[in-house]
């Protein structure tokens, strides 16, 4: 198992003991994704966290009009789920797709329940993780209601470096809420600055 990206990660927060590495080791789930494949459709409870090892994922949205709306990348070393739907365990309004062939490791609900209580380092690195999910997710709302188009193209270009040439144009558009059309007009006017 690909657990040691895992327990680096870890490490940034609160590093764990080997008593907490085996109990975390113990109740993850390795899978190998496809490109194109969900982990999480519309309609389905998320159970899981899914830690990415390898590869690269979106998570959208499809509007009544067919039209894709990204809120989330998650390449190595990220975190993606449906938080509302895994804590609510209601069904999701969203997906999760693999942009790339990926490496993931998945926790269930019940194994994360089982961590926070008897391991109060998972607690600890999981809070300051929603926490930080948080702040860029308020970050992003105030972003997306009081900045340019070319302002958000911009951040997105400063903070998703590593994203820029894993994904399509039409991903970046929808990410900050523009058209592909317009995302390429903006392209140009900075060339041409």
């Amino acid at each position: 198992m690909n657990s040691q990206a895992l327990i680096d990660h870890f490490s940034n927060y609160m590093a764990l003991d080997d008593q907490e590495i085996k109990a975390l080791e113990t109740r993850l789930t390795e899978k190998r994704i496809k490109r194109k494949q969900f982990i999480l459709q519309e309609g389905d409870v998320c159970k899981q966290y899914t830690f990415v090892v390898e590869g690269c994922f979106k998570m959208y949205r499809v509007d009544p009009k067919g039209k894709e709306h990204n809120l989330q990348f998650a390449i190595e070393n990220g975190w993606i789920a449906d938080i509302g739907s895994f804590h609510l365990e209601r069904p999701s309004e969203l997906y999760i797709e693999a942009m790339e062939q990926s490496v993931v490791l998945q926790i269930a609900k019940p194994d994360l329940l089982y961590l926070y209580t008897n391991f109060p380092a998972f607690d600890r690195n999981f809070r300051v993780l929603i926490e930080n999910a948080f702040v860029a997710l308020q970050k992003r709302l105030l972003q997306t209601i009081s900045s340019t188009a070319e302002e958000r193209y911009l951040d997105f270009l400063n903070h998703h470096a590593n994203l820029f040439n894993r994904i399509s144009n039409v991903q970046i558009a929808s990410y900050i809420g523009v058209t592909p059309e317009f995302l390429s007009k903006i392209r140009k006017e900075i060339a041409s600055k």
